[in-house]
């Protein structure tokens, strides 16, 4: 394996795939990883106005009744009336998609869902949606875009870990935001900033968990699912856990607030420590065991390497994060600079996610879209809808990214975005009940993203190269595994065009539709 191509290995597994450019600036691997990690140092949220969305709980700035008169012609509605307001004053007119994306004033009235109007409930339905896309379409603009390549896939990797589904826009921005700034910090901090976000304390239901009635949920998972792993805890860990974390919960600004009254000060014995332990304590005695270091190698080592984890990599990383007192910056640049990370069978075998797919699509092509949000339609129909993880274990990734109707697509897609080549999905209905009940039309995916594809990078890239090597030398850039004879063929055909951009452009659709596209 020559250095050109532990280069682009090292692009994909550390970031969304090399551009023409990075290829072009001849770097080797030990200086271009050295690039990425200090390209990825600085923390920067997730931000935007479009991405505010001050009511996630159900709070309207109009009472029920005001939603049952005809509404005004400007597409505005009245606010709720004001106890203050002289009898007979006019209310004031407040924008419509205030009530749907904006902040909602101070002391404005607080409805269950419950007591919503179905107006109401779809104008808030379509609030929440429109954050979370718009989120969404943040987050995939960041991974195709930023020179924070590491950072940004490193944040994929905690979104799946730390997996949470929250119908609170609000609260998953926070908690993501919360992951993006400790991703390549110390795991502790990360750990205890997590567990202190409302989303996730929400999702696992700790604001239920008081010292008359503990509830073990949040205490569990914890440890099964995000620090050790089944068989390194017992059932009794799991009871003197949840008494530790008894009183963690938010206000309703969605800050973390421990209620002192309703935690348990008793005794408690967790993992072989006694004393009135708290639920930091609890969080630090976790990582004192070795085993809580092997459980996150392994994680990470699944993700950036092979599917299957090998020990014999494992545990030397796994005691060199501990000692390190888990630096993660420190594992990431350990692992990308192992020998074996550059082994044939690490090489290739990594089956895209669907976000990868798309946003190495993206990255590697330098492709401009005029409407991202269709391709969050795609990457719904894929599998992998970002902010809405399946459930608390996540993605389970690998091979269950691959099935018959998804594989159609994902060789689609290329001809879908760059040739607008005809094909509609219907997405399923909405599980989490954002948009509930739409019909088969209104979840019907459609070409039109509008994907701008510019050659001349690619012709950089090719430089001197003859018109009948153009293709090999493609498929070399594009794939990580090496082409087969007949697919080769295809490329060649497809190159046999008179305009030579059209020749490139073809050339590129088909290398991007062949199954090997798929791997990394």
């Amino acid at each position: 394996m020559n250095s050109a191509q532990q280069l682009q290995h090292l692009y994909w597994r550390a970031g969304f795939g090399p551009r023409p450019q990075d290829v072009a600036a001849g770097l080797s691997p030990r200086k271009a990883l050295r690039q990425l990690l200090h390209d990825s140092e600085k923390y920067e949220p997730l931000a935007g106005p479009a991405l505010n969305y001050a009511n996630p709980q159900g709070a309207v700035m109009t009472d029920p009744a005001s939603l049952t008169k005809k509404p005004v012609p400007d597409g505005t509605v009245t606010t709720p009336p004001d106890p203050t307001m002289a009898a007979g004053a006019v209310p004031l007119l407040r924008p419509r998609s205030a009530l749907r994306g904006g902040t909602i004033a101070a002391g404005a009235p607080r409805l269950r869902r419950a007591d919503l109007t179905p107006a109401q409930r779809k104008m808030q339905n379509e609030g929440i949606r429109d954050a979370f896309n718009n989120m969404s379409t943040a987050w995939m603009d960041r991974m195709a875009t930023s020179p924070a390549q590491l950072r940004e896939k490193m944040v994929l990797f905690w979104h799946g870990h730390f997996a949470c589904r929250v119908r609170q826009p609000d609260a998953a921005l926070s908690l993501h935001n919360a992951m993006r700034e400790h991703a390549l910090g110390k795991f502790p901090d990360l750990l205890l900033a997590v567990s202190r976000e409302p989303a996730m304390l929400q999702f696992l239901n700790n604001q239920q968990n008081r010292k008359e009635h503990p509830n073990e949920n949040f205490a569990r998972e914890v440890m099964e699912l995000f620090t050790l792993g089944r068989g390194n805890y017992s059932e009794n860990d799991v009871k003197e856990a949840a008494r530790a974390f008894t009183g963690w919960g938010y206000d309703y600004q969605n800050r973390f607030k421990f209620r002192e009254r309703e935690h348990d000060a008793g005794s408690k014995t967790f993992l072989g420590k006694t004393g009135n332990l708290t639920g930091e304590d609890v969080l630090l005695r976790i990582l004192e065991q070795p085993a809580a270091a092997t459980f996150l190698v392994t994680k990470i080592y699944t993700f950036f390497v092979n599917d299957v984890p090998n020990p014999a990599h494992i545990e030397p990383l796994a005691r060199d994060f501990r000692k390190s007192g888990y630096d993660l910056a420190d594992l990431m640049e350990r692992l990308f600079s192992a020998d074996w990370f550059y082994d044939p069978a690490n090489v290739g075998t990594h089956i895209k996610s669907p976000v990868e797919l798309l946003a190495g699509i993206r990255r590697t092509l330098n492709v401009k879209i005029d409407n991202d949000k269709t391709l969050l339609g795609y990457q719904r129909a894929l599998g992998q809808n970002l902010f809405q993880p399946p459930n608390v274990a996540g993605w389970p990734g690998g091979r269950n990214w691959i099935d018959s109707s998804s594989l159609l697509l994902r060789l689609q897609l290329p001809a879908i975005l760059f040739k607008n080549a005809e094909f509609a999905v219907a997405l399923k209905q909405d599980e989490n009940d954002i948009a509930p009940n739409l019909t088969k039309t209104e979840r019907t995916v459609r070409p039109g993203a509008g994907a701008h594809l510019p050659l001349a990078p690619l012709q950089q890239l090719l430089g001197a190269t003859p018109a009948a090597q153009q293709p090999e030398k493609l498929s070399q850039f594009l794939l990580q595994t090496p082409i087969r004879p007949e697919n080769l063929q295809l490329a060649q055909q497809a190159a046999q065009q008179k305009e030579s951009a059209e020749a490139l452009r073809a050339t590129l659709v088909t290398l991007l539709s062949l199954p090997e596209y798929q791997l990394a």
